[in-house]
């Protein structure tokens, strides 16, 4: 892949517009969609995650696409999924990680600030699930404490006609990095000291380590936008 320093520019282009958008220190070259990107979130905030509860909460404004691809990973894993307002019916010390809609799927949004602040008391992990042409004007995740943001990059310039999945993209703070399902394009310096760009932290992909591996689920579809 380092032979293809064009493509690789053009993702790390992608990253780092993905970064200022939602706050967050590091994201990866793109997910398959957002559904997909929101249960790759769940699996990760297990991973990442002291509490030993066995719950997820997901907002009931999340996309109803979301809601049953979340439902349908965490099945097999033995995990419960409870849907409500996170205002209301969220119990931090008894989930291991919440997914917080913004904007919800009616249009409608909200700080989630102090949602999140009484996750981390418990040392829940805080994702919000985030349209990026709205994080142009409202306040980025990581101003609010996310942990994770997701979110589908189809507002970036693909046409709904154009096929899909649409991308979605996934950022998360730096001292998760490693735990970040997908492939991260980085800068390197080569031996005449030019600026290379390659494939970082590449033991997350399946053709180097499987069984080391976090995920493979991404896709190039972030390079037309």
């Amino acid at each position: 892949p380092e032979i293809s320093q064009g493509r690789l520019e053009a993702l790390l282009n992608f990253q780092t517009l993905v970064c200022d958008l939602t706050g967050l220190d590091i994201a990866n070259a793109s997910l398959l969609d957002e559904a997909t990107a929101a249960a790759e979130a769940m699996t990760m905030a297990r991973r990442i995650t002291k509490s030993e509860a066995a719950t997820f909460f997901v907002d009931q404004a999340c996309l109803p696409q979301t809601i049953a691809v979340i439902r349908t990973r965490a099945e097999p894993l033995g995990w419960t999924i409870v849907v409500g307002d996170p205002f209301m019916d969220l119990e931090p010390e008894e989930v291991f990680g919440a997914l917080l809609q913004y904007p919800g799927v009616s249009g409608k949004f909200h700080d989630f600030s102090s949602v999140i602040a009484k996750l981390h008391t418990v040392r829940a992990t805080a994702i919000v699930a985030a349209d990026p042409l709205a994080l142009t004007l409202l306040k980025p995740p990581g101003e609010m404490g996310a942990d994770i943001a997701v979110g589908s990059m189809q507002r970036f310039g693909m046409p709904m006609g154009y096929g899909g999945p649409h991308a979605a993209y996934i950022a998360v703070k730096d001292a998760y990095k490693r735990a970040l399902p997908g492939r991260l394009v980085g800068v390197a310096v080569d031996v005449r000291g030019n600026r290379a760009y390659r494939l970082a932290l590449q033991t997350r992909e399946q053709h180097i380590r499987r069984e080391g591996a976090t995920s493979n689920i991404c896709t190039p579809q972030v390079l037309p936008p």
